[in-house]
């Protein structure tokens, strides 16, 4: 068979054979096989440029990928399957790049854990899961946490809980809130409980009143228009409990309300 036309299209090339046959392949494949019009190549030649064009096109497609950003394993191979790279060439890809350390998914993982740790807010159990959804095996994940100090990240993230929330909750409700937020943000109960300790939080008696007296006008219109008597007065105080007031502070309001 003899190349009859080899043209540049964008970044690939329109390989033509005898006038019929035609495929389009990469730069690299022109170069590693020496390529040129009118060149003759035996069957078997073609299929080892075939076999290496599309090679050459997943991997070409990956490093432009790699090169936004860095992607674990899964990641590289979920992008190629988007563009319809048959799988046994993705995995060959994946291998090569691996060899080439191009893709390190505990490099990965190391990296990903002290960028948040720098400047993230988020524990070890959502940083855990994020990673564990890039596709990285959980030996791998456990490794790159291993030794991992969050108290700097638990104490920023508890501060500005405390900021945000401590003029509008009641200093129990506040705790409550700021262990749930930080749960929430991937840290234990046990990391959360020592960081709201730590926190040596007391209560203001003179803005406690002003919060109960705030949120017994709002509750006392809401449920005055059903309720009255008895059940209104149970209906408030249930609503002010789980706003996290103290009973005996509710009872004294009801009462000079």
């Amino acid at each position: 068979m003899k190349i009859t036309k080899l043209e540049k299209k964008k970044r690939l090339y329109l390989l033509e054979l005898d006038d019929t046959e035609r495929l389009y392949i990469t730069e690299d494949t022109v170069v590693r096989f020496f390529l040129s019009k009118e060149k003759v190549i035996s069957q078997d030649e073609l299929e080892h440029i075939k076999d290496f064009a599309q090679f050459s096109y997943g991997k070409n497609l990956a490093l432009h990928a790699l090169s936004f950003r860095p992607r674990t394993e899964k990641e590289t191979r979920d992008y190629l399957l988007k563009y319809k790279v048959d799988e046994g060439v993705i995995t060959k890809v994946i291998n090569n790049l691996k060899e080439e350390n191009w893709l390190n998914d505990a490099r990965y993982a190391n990296t990903f854990i002290e960028q948040r740790l720098t400047s993230g807010d988020k524990g070890a159990y959502v940083l855990q899961q994020k990673l564990k959804q890039k596709g990285i095996h959980q030996s791998i994940i456990e490794e790159a946490l291993t030794d991992r100090d969050f108290s700097p990240v638990l104490e920023k993230v508890a501060t500005k809980l405390v900021k945000k929330y401590q003029d509008k909750l009641p200093v129990n409700a506040l705790k409550t809130k700021i262990k749930q937020s930080l749960t929430t943000k991937g840290f234990s109960y046990q990391e959360a409980k020592k960081a709201v300790d730590n926190l040596d939080l007391e209560r203001d008696e003179s803005q406690e009143i002003t919060l109960i007296e705030r949120d017994l006008y709002k509750l006392h219109r809401k449920y005055s228009r059903r309720y009255d008597g008895y059940e209104l007065k149970q209906r408030l105080i249930q609503a002010l409990m789980r706003k996290g007031y103290d009973y005996a502070d509710i009872k004294c309001h009801l009462r000079d309300y």
